[in-house]
Parts: C-alpha cells; structure tokens; sequence
C-alpha cells in the first residue's frame, strides 16, 4: 500500500477508537438544585433513611437522634468519642475533588476572617464557589457512617488491602498508609458512586488505577432492593440520575415504575 493510504488507514482506525471512547467521556448532570450540605443531610435523614437507618461500611443501626447501636466486636482505638454518633461520609472525599477548586488550593478575595487573616481550603471553596457547594451537597454521595471510621478514613482513596487487619474489630474496614479498604458490603455503592461523580462533575477525574477498581467493584457487587430505593428516593428530590445504579435497577426490577 502507499504511504498515503497506510496513513488514510490509520486516521480512519484512530477516528473509530476515539468514537468508541467518546460515551466513557460523555457527561451526566450532576446536583444543580440544592447547594447547602446541611440541607443535604437533613433531606437524607428524614426523607431517604428515615426506614432504613444502616450504616455504609459497618451496617450498624442508629435512631432519629443519630445514636449509633454499635455491631457486637467493634472496636474504634482512635476517635472513640465519634463512635457513638452518626455522621455523613462523602464516599468521594470532599478533599478530592475540593482541590481542583482554585478557592480550596489558593484562596480568594472573600475569604478573609473578620481579623483580616485569608484562609483557603474547603471552608473558602465552600463559600466563594457555588459549583463546589453543588459538589459537596451531592446526596448520591453521601453516606451514613459511625463518626469513628468517618474520622479515620479521612480522604484516603479505596485500594484493596489484602495483607492489613481491620481497624474497627467485626466490622472490616481497613486503614493502612493512607488507604482504605472498605467491607465487601459497601463496595458496590462507593464504586456506582465514583462512576455517576466523575460521569457528572468534570471537574473530578479519576486515575487510571482507581477507574479500574471501580469498574471492577460494580460489575462484583450489584445492586440490591435498598440501594436502588435509596436512588429512586434522591432522584425525586435531586432532580437528576445516577445511571450507573437506574439502570441495573431496572433491569433487575427493583426500580418502581409507579
């Protein structure tokens, strides 16, 4: 073949690889009604989890005034005073994809404290921009975890950790070097949520390594009847999809039609 038809070739073959890719880049909306994150919380509390009050990673039980019963055999070393209370986990870190808000990383001119002192991070981008507000009050992204593993976990991103012990005895959550390993239980709600946050924020990317473990965690852990209630539930309050849990959900029929 001619030069000019080898390189005629090779455009058409990279033009139907890049066409293939294009939906993997394609973005869904994400939050744009409600920007308070304690808002968030409270429309999660009394109209997503007001039957069904379990904890994302240890599966405990807690009541309407965020008491945890803690499972039998755990234990929390660290934190113990946020044992005992519920608190609400961004499954992807607010840190995140904070950091790729200009406010979070270098500040702004309203970020300044009533002693003239600047100040940056999440409470600035919290304040200055109203796309991270959007961001932080995602209810898709968030969960419901005993205060103690929500302080540990901190912003750490999710690896497997075949050789480390859990943290928190019975309840198999484990933390080591900046990592964490969720329990199976949890796995395939963090990875449906990591697909919908990078599907719907282009601000938030995730790497190479992590869009693999997700993908592999989604396909491991399906949906199951809560999961896909809990959905539904947000969606009618949020106004928007996460596409990547409707439509397992009805596809297994636990989606209401109604």
């Amino acid at each position: 073949l001619s030069y000019c038809l080898q390189t005629m070739i090779r455009s058409i073959k990279l033009a139907a690889a890049l066409f293939a890719f294009v939906p993997a880049l394609s973005f869904s909306q994400g939050n744009t009604v409600n920007d308070s994150f304690n808002r968030a919380k409270q429309l999660l509390e009394r109209q997503v989890y007001f039957d069904h009050r379990v904890t994302l990673y240890c599966g405990a039980s807690f009541d309407a005034k965020k008491n945890v019963t803690l499972p039998e055999g755990f234990i929390a070393t660290k934190h113990q005073k946020r044992a005992g209370k519920v608190e609400w986990e961004h499954a992807v870190a607010a840190e995140n994809f904070g950091r790729a808000f200009k406010e979070w990383r270098e500040g702004d001119p309203v970020c300044v404290n009533n002693k003239g002192k600047a100040y940056k991070g999440r409470r600035c981008a919290e304040r200055a921009n109203q796309e991270y507000r959007f961001m932080q009050a995602d209810m898709y992204n968030l969960y419901p975890a005993i205060g103690a593993v929500n302080a540990a976990r901190q912003n750490y991103n999710f690896q497997m950790l075949p050789h480390a012990k859990s943290d928190f005895g019975t309840c198999e959550m484990k933390i080591d070097g900046r990592r964490a390993e969720p329990p199976e239980r949890a796995r395939g709600q963090i990875a449906r949520t990591h697909l919908y946050m990078a599907a719907s924020y282009p601000r938030f990317r995730l790497s190479n390594q992590q869009r693999q473990l997700m993908s592999a965690w989604n396909k491991m852990y399906p949906v199951d009847a809560w999961e896909c209630k809990r959905a539904q539930r947000i969606e009618k309050i949020q106004k928007n999809t996460n596409e990547f849990v409707k439509q397992p959900c009805i596809e297994a029929g636990l989606w209401d039609q109604k």
